[in-house]
């Protein structure tokens, strides 16, 4: 008995690393955001298929991806659809990362982005791409503009120094529980943010780089999901205060 203790012990020793993909019509780019991820420091690779009408769930499956499928569209949605796969399963992740499935960010730099929570007193990381470096036209004027003043309105309604509303984080496992995220499609990355910050959560940026995405952005693509996304973040800064 106390030598299987001993060793579930020892294997609890090594933090569990899961990834939750959010992802509507990439079937063209999954494939290669899974193969880039490090599987020696991830225990899990969740693709949540956002009401996806192509081959997403397939190559993302053939890659080695746990695969979940959310009817409803909507990014929030998707995200919540992973978070609520991982408070079922046992034991759950001690820290999870949140990645878009169109290969602009470089996951590579997974093991970069959650070495502050391993080594120091973090609990969520975001990626910035403001303080990386970003391909030419990988995000739109309005993108640039928008994460400014998205950024501005956090550090002046609740003194939280953010660089960007970057997709690519993470987050440990109690610390996202605590947050009772809610929001369901643009709001969530903001959402994230701003209830860190009105809980004191202890929170950290990294430099990441960032590409061009393959195939076409559902949101900054078109100028309906841009002035959506815009209302909604600013709808979110303003709401939890």
């Amino acid at each position: 008995m106390n030598s299987v203790i001993s060793k579930q012990n020892t294997q609890r020793l090594k933090p569990l690393i899961a990834v939750i993909i959010p992802a509507y019509n990439e079937e063209k780019s999954i494939a290669k955001v899974i193969g880039d991820i490090p599987r020696e420091v991830i225990a899990e690779i969740l693709v949540v298929s956002n009401a996806s009408t192509d081959q997403t769930e397939k190559v993302a499956a053939e890659a080695g991806a746990t695969i979940l499928r959310e009817e409803t569209p909507g990014y929030g949605r998707a995200c919540l659809k992973g978070i609520e796969y991982f408070k079922k399963s046992s034991p759950q992740p001690d820290i999870v990362v949140f990645l878009d499935g169109d290969y602009s960010d470089y996951p590579e730099e997974i093991p970069a982005l959650i070495k502050p929570i391993l080594e120091q007193d973090v609990d969520m990381v975001i990626g910035s791409r403001a303080l990386g470096t970003k391909e030419k036209g990988s995000m739109t004027p309005q993108q640039i503009v928008g994460n400014w003043l998205a950024t501005r309105l956090l550090k002046l309604l609740y003194g939280a120094t953010f660089t960007d509303l970057g997709p690519f984080r993470a987050i440990r496992f109690d610390k996202l529980m605590e947050l009772d995220m809610q929001d369901k499609t643009y709001g969530w990355t903001v959402e994230m943010q701003v209830k860190a910050a009105k809980m004191k959560l202890h929170f950290a940026e990294i430099p990441v780089r960032y590409r061009k995405r393959i195939g076409f952005s559902k949101i900054s693509g078109t100028v309906k999901g841009t002035i959506l996304a815009g209302y909604k973040i600013l709808y979110t800064i303003f709401k939890y205060r």
